[in-house]
């Protein structure tokens, strides 16, 4: 799935599972950050989970080197040319892993639209019982192979000093504007110079704007509209950030399924940009990013 829209149902998922194709061609997870026990208390029938810790790292919550991702992704059984289904009892962290995947290479990324809330609104089966161990697996293909999805700061900058280039801030209006930093574990207030606000209305749980009342994302023609709005369409390099990269991830996908050809998050966002000095580490990440 080289673009294209990767939001499916709750009933499309279920009648995935009553299929049931060969399981090495696809891979269901539930995504989540320190909540296993959650996931053990009642998931979707079939689901592994995988914390968002694995492919993260301190101090800035960027993504973690190819040779440790890579690792992970053989853990799980995670391979270039397979499906994968992800959901999460948020769809931020499915939607960061997501976003995260299709940097590594993965072809083929769909995700439950509204998460688990979805699949309990439609009265769907649920499980305590775990999945089948996991055959470790070669990703199959080099990693990263879209290294142009994800950048660093270096990366930004250089992209930054071109005039095609559009920074778009998936951030509150609040943090926007500065008065908000949007997170108790980021001091500095204000947003990156020359950025445009990415219309993220709401809070760093729920960007109100790109979602219906019921946690289902509204459909990327109509975030697209929104964009426009901020002058932020698809003939750019358009590069998009937040906090530490769950926000963005989310624009980055809908982006993506509106076909805009040169998209890329910018992996430490506001936290990396606003403290540049040598932090001390945390491991406190409560809030969506």
């Amino acid at each position: 799935m080289t673009s294209g829209n990767p939001w499916v149902t709750a009933q499309w998922l279920d009648d995935l599972l009553h299929r049931n194709p060969p399981a090495e061609t696809w891979r269901l997870l539930e995504v989540g950050y320190n909540a296993e026990q959650t996931y053990r208390a009642g998931h979707i029938p079939g689901a592994y989970y995988i914390d968002t810790q694995l492919v993260e790292s301190l101090p800035l919550w960027n993504v973690v080197p190819p040779e440790i991702l890579r690792a992970v992704l053989s853990r799980y059984g995670l391979r270039s040319d397979i499906t994968i289904v992800l959901y999460g009892r948020g769809n931020y962290a499915a939607e960061r892993l997501a976003q995260i995947l299709l940097y590594a290479g993965v072809n083929d990324i769909r995700l439950l639209n509204g998460g688990w809330q979805s699949w309990q609104r439609a009265g769907l089966r649920q499980t305590i019982e775990l999945p089948p161990a996991i055959t470790p697996q070669d990703f199959g293909a080099p990693l990263p192979s879209q290294p142009h999805f994800l950048l660093n700061m270096a990366q930004t900058r250089q992209l930054m000093a071109q005039p095609e280039t559009v920074l778009v801030s998936v951030r509150t209006w609040g943090e926007f504007s500065g008065g908000t930093s949007g997170y108790h574990y980021i001091s500095p207030t204000g947003d990156i110079p020359g950025a445009r606000w990415g219309h993220a209305g709401g809070n760093s749980q729920f960007i109100a704007d790109y979602h219906h009342p019921d946690g289902t994302v509204r459909s990327p023609q109509e975030i697209a509209a929104l964009w426009q709005q901020q002058h932020i369409t698809g003939d750019k390099q358009v590069i998009f950030y937040c906090g530490t990269g769950w926000r963005a991830s989310l624009a980055f996908l809908l982006a993506r399924a509106l076909g805009w050809p040169k998209i890329a998050v910018y992996d430490g966002g506001w936290f990396e940009w606003s403290q540049p000095q040598k932090m001390e580490q945390t491991d406190d990440k409560p809030e969506n990013s």
